[in-house]
């Protein structure tokens, strides 16, 4: 695993991180639902958090979401030092629902295969749904992701076109 930039720490997240962490979610655009900052990883500098990330626990599964780095800290390695570190610190199944081409190729570096809707674990389903709705309907570029440790081809059985 690479090496945060010099004076960057990486912490549990505190109950006096909530607000800046629901900031960060908020400016992103990300889904603001489900963010228990119990659940969260930080990146600080100076005592701000420049960069977070949670894992999700579902019944018999987690998703690895809500990960945002701060515009000004990004391109220099943030995100894939939180990635990494989220996925070694996953308990179970991990999956993950990302928005275009570009999140699905930055994930699947990490060793994340695309898999269809209906093979996700209920847990999952039921968050994922909305997303799901939206897909069909107009079309919204949403890719469901699993966490494969062995290759791609033994992982999953349904890969998305």
């Amino acid at each position: 695993m690479k090496h945060l930039p010099k004076g960057c720490i990486l912490r549990k997240a505190t109950s006096k991180d909530a607000s800046s962490i629901r900031w960060l979610v908020f400016k992103a655009k990300l889904d603001p639902t489900q963010l228990k900052w119990q659940q969260f990883w930080v990146i600080e500098f100076n005592s701000n958090i420049i960069a977070c990330g949670q894992l999700r626990n579902f019944n018999e599964a987690q998703e690895l979401g809500s990960l945002v780095v701060k515009n000004n800290w990004r391109n220099r390695g943030l995100g894939s030092f939180l990635s990494q570190h989220l996925i070694e610190q996953a308990t179970q199944p991990l999956y993950l629902e990302c928005l275009g081409k570009k999140l699905v190729d930055y994930y699947q570096k990490f060793g994340f295969v695309a898999v269809n809707f209906q093979d996700l674990p209920s847990s999952v389903k039921s968050k994922f749904r909305i997303s799901q709705l939206g897909k069909k309907i107009i079309g919204v570029p949403v890719t469901f992701m699993n966490y494969c440790i062995t290759s791609q081809s033994d992982c999953c059985e349904t890969l998305l076109e």
